[in-house]
């Protein structure tokens, strides 16, 4: 096949005529049976046939999966759009910004460096909780995030200048995956007549809940994301896909929350890291959108690629809902009806394995304590929180004083209570429900404990309009879950100090107490630095907890408290009905949407009011803090074809088992007593100024140090909690940043060292760009995230994966060895084997085999070039 123009075909919708690739002029019925996700890809193979990235071998490829779906062949995705938070976003721009200048000094077209398809960058993990519990919180939390920020701000409204298809929507709207899924997703994309799916790649992992929708997404780091913008397309395999299969309904009362936590536990188990998942099953036509959206958006914590619902009735009824257009809801229906991409009752498409789950079994859960995959039942959180306790060498009958309050704290106390975060703030029904758990409470006189924080951090405005139309926004209010900004907020870090008395108490005993919030992730040392456990649960139960006040109890049997009559009130006292959910669910209406969304982009009039210079390319500050020139295209290419030994390389870290981004690049607070507290103070910013890691992502001095600077970070060379490791003389213990740069002095390459599924957690480029700044080579793990992998190899290091019967534990590494990666065969090539030599200080070897973990020949082409821009850059030079 040289060519797919004669698989085009008209599609005529009310009037309107189409274009489109049409699978069954394929002419292969068998492709009928694959998964919906696949035929998506499919699709993008012909639309973007060229018959080199894109050739025949690829196209036969997806017959040959029916017969042995395990995937493995190389794929070239290309995105219709790219979607972008501030937080990941703002390097992504510095880097672009970079590489005009880069272009410019070689005298060419700085107008090369521009996005080729649509890019949209939603402003939403800024905002910190500061002020809480009161009416004025909101607007305090925004007059600090608009004063923080203006630097950055500044620069990505330059951006938006400089950059075509570059749209940003200011801070104040909503988190950028409800943005996303409420507004910018399309379905089906119609362009200049031509329709295809829409699809995104993300620079933040929880781009997948628009796959509730119907729209196959992912999220990627965003160096990748750069590359696919600037027109490269993503390198991947085609994957292995999962089928889950959903029987039956909820039991009353349950939440859309205990069922994602239900799925993330069986996934982790399954194991599904770099594979697609489907949902498929009767129980699908149990779940709206919101209810599939809210299990989409957990993917990373299952491990996925990606957790995909094919398009349905439920897609329309959502999309009418939220004031989509009738003519891009007529196009949905009838191309996904034409192309086998819509899900009939009864489908049974071919899978690489299946997983099965009936709805009926679900039981009310959380998850945790640092964990998402963690899942708790209920009745069981007190007992798990006791045996949190107990690992940790507490006496559960400890408690302090907390100054001012004449009140006591003790081990497990809620000080967190977060309504937070794009997975459920996007779902009406369990908003509802915590407000009719406010109401009821309410109604008894009911008070939140006083050593509770308390926020409410919506994902979208329309949020908010529909609590305020059932007026129960002020019942939220009653008890503190007063708006506090429309934003990531405590699910990011960006949870803001706790009361003065409350952290006093803590530190005076370092007291093991507890954060309740309806977020997705719960890493150590990522909601708060002084909370060591950290539950997520549905809206509801958050509320339930900070009337509780403490993660010692059984809320299935024991009392919440007590009423304004000193009456006992258990939680089936406070908890709402589905019929009552659903009485008030029926004011959600499309004019809601279509009123948030008007003016989506005119932002307030602080964000209006930031004067910019319109310039081609960035006027760098030299004294800037937040925006600095990076220095990633200064590296050299690596030469030729042969593989690059790494000899006499010394080990910087040696680390366990699930070790996250967040560990190796933080997101939330800079601790004073750090390498990047120093060099900020160095360059005149007082600690109070110091906002966070996340917001100082766009200065990569900073971020250099901040790279393995979790607090919460085990490095198993030393017994010190936190960022820390040897001396390269082995004398001493000193912070992982100060220990890089003694052997960037001697030129002394350096490897990490860990155990499975490294890298887990957010598509957070600064992990991969901070292990490239410090001077590490190599990554040597028992198994990588896929995203932190890609990551890796998009900045020049190299992903090294120890032999499946190799564990880390019996190498017996002390820190003073020397390590050899050296190839079993001298070219590069993608899944070589690996030989890892281990040389001791006492004069003996250890040898042992691994395999190098860059999949595909578009990634070993970006690693020759030392990484992904610089190929960009190179191949823009030719």
């Amino acid at each position: 096949m040289q060519t797919t123009e004669h698989l085009r075909a008209t599609l005529n919708v009310d009037g309107h005529s189409y274009d489109y690739f049409d699978l069954n002029k394929l002419g292969d019925d068998r492709l009928s049976q694959l998964p919906k996700s696949l035929k998506i890809l499919l699709e993008n193979q012909l639309r973007h046939f060229d018959g080199e990235s894109v050739n025949a071998d690829i196209i036969v490829a997806f017959s040959r999966w029916l017969d042995k779906p395990s995937g493995g062949e190389d794929l070239n995705f290309s995105p219709a759009r790219v979607l972008m938070q501030d937080f990941t976003g703002v390097p992504a721009i510095v880097d672009l910004a970079a590489m005009r200048d880069a272009v410019a000094k070689r005298g060419g077209d700085v107008s090369a460096i521009n996005p080729q398809i649509p890019v949209h960058l939603v402003i939403d993990h800024s905002v910190t909780v500061d002020q809480f519990g009161s009416p004025q919180a909101f607007g305090e939390n925004v007059a600090n995030e608009m004063a923080r920020n203006d630097e950055r701000y500044r620069f990505l409204k330059w951006g938006q200048s400089a950059f075509q298809n570059f749209n940003v929507v200011p801070p104040g709207t909503g988190i950028c995956h409800q943005v996303n899924l409420e507004y910018l997703a399309q379905v089906v994309w119609n362009s200049d007549g031509m329709a295809y799916p829409d699809t995104v790649l993300g620079t933040d992992s929880h781009t997948p809940m628009v796959n509730g929708l119907g729209v196959l997404g992912w999220g990627v780091g965003g160096i990748e994301a750069e590359a696919a913008l600037l027109g490269q397309p993503y390198s991947m395999m085609l994957p292995e896909v999962i089928g889950f299969e959903l029987n039956g309904k909820l039991n009353e009362g349950l939440t859309a929350t205990d069922l994602v936590l239900t799925v993330v536990q069986i996934l982790r188990k399954a194991g599904v890291v770099g594979k697609f998942v489907e949902f498929y099953g009767d129980g699908l036509a149990e779940l709206s959108v919101a209810d599939r959206a809210t299990i989409a958006n957990m993917a990373p914590e299952y491990g996925a690629t990606c957790g995909y619902f094919p398009v349905d009735e439920a897609t329309l009824a959502y999309m009418k809902l939220t004031g989509r257009s009738s003519e891009n809801i007529a196009l949905t229906e009838a191309y996904c009806k034409a192309q086998g991409m819509w899900r009939n009752a009864g489908d049974q498409p071919t899978f690489t394995n299946t997983v099965k789950l009936d709805l009926d079994t679900v039981e009310p859960s959380l998850a945790g304590p640092s964990r998402p995959q963690d899942r708790v039942a209920l009745r069981d959180l007190g007992a798990a929180m006791r045996e949190h306790l107990e690992i940790n060498g507490r006496d559960l009958k400890e408690s302090v004083d907390i100054p001012d309050m004449k009140l006591k704290l003790h081990h497990g106390d809620v000080v967190l209570a977060a309504i937070t975060s794009c997975t459920n703030t996007s779902n009406p029904d369990v908003m509802i429900a915590a407000g009719l758990v406010a109401r009821k409470a309410r109604e008894r006189g009911m008070r939140v404990k006083p050593w509770v924080k308390t926020s409410f951090a919506p994902g979208s405005k329309v949020v908010s309009r529909y609590l305020n139309d059932s007026d129960l926004q002020e019942d939220l209010n009653s008890l503190g879950f007063d708006l506090v900004g429309y934003g990531c907020t405590t699910c990011i870090g960006n949870s803001g100090p706790l009361p003065a008395p409350v952290a006093a108490a803590i530190d005076s005993k370092d007291m093991v107490v507890s954060a309740l919030l309806s977020g997705n992730r719960n890493f150590d040392g990522r909601i708060h630095p002084q909370v060591k456990a950290s539950w997520l649960a549905s809206p509801p139960l958050v509320v339930a907890y900070a009337l509780a006040g403490s993660t010692l109890l059984n809320l299935q049997e024991d009392p919440i408290g007590v009423d304004s009559k000193n009456n006992e009130v258990f939680l089936k006292d406070l908890w709402p009905s589905n019929a009552e959910i659903h009485d008030i669910r029926k004011i959600v209406s499309g004019s809601m949407f279509r009123e948030a969304y008007n003016d989506v982009y005119q932002g307030t009039d602080e964000w209006q009011a930031i004067d910019i210079e319109k310039t081609d390319t960035y006027q760098w500050q030299a004294d800037s803090s937040y925006i600095r020139l990076p220095n990633f295209f200064e590296s050299p290419s690596l030469a030729g074809e042969e593989f690059p030994s790494l000899r006499g390389a010394r080990i910087l870290g040696l680390f366990g088992d699930s070790i996250t981004t967040d560990h190796i690049s933080p997101a939330g607070k800079i601790a004073l007593d750090s390498p990047a507290s120093h060099y900020l103070q160095s360059i005149g910013v007082e600690p109070d100024d110091f906002n966070s890691y996340g917001s100082r992502r766009g200065n990569h001095e900073v971020m250099l140090r901040g790279t393995f600077a979790n607090t919460r970070l085990r490095n198993k060379l030393v017994d010190r909690e936190g960022g820390y490791t040897l001396s390269p003389d082995g004398k001493s213990v000193v912070p992982i940043y100060k220990a890089a740069m003694k052997y960037q002095e001697s030129n002394t390459p350096l490897v990490v060292i860990a155990g499975k599924q490294y890298g887990t957690g957010s598509s957070r480029d600064w992990a991969a760009k901070g292990t490239l700044l410090l001077g590490i080579k190599a990554v040597i793990a028992e198994s990588f995230e896929r995203i932190h992998r890609s990551n890796l190899i998009g900045m020049g290091v190299m992903p090294v994966e120890f032999d499946k019967e190799i564990p880390q534990e019996m190498l017996d590494l002390q820190g003073d060895e020397y390590v050899d990666i050296v190839s079993c065969d001298d070219k590069l090539a993608p899944k070589q084997k690996l030989r890892i030599v281990l040389s001791r200080s006492d004069g003996s070897r250890h040898e042992v085999l691994g395999r190098l973990r860059i999949d595909t020949a578009e990634e070993m082409a970006y690693f020759r070039h030392g990484g992904i821009l610089q190929y960009v850059l190179a191949e823009l030079g030719n």
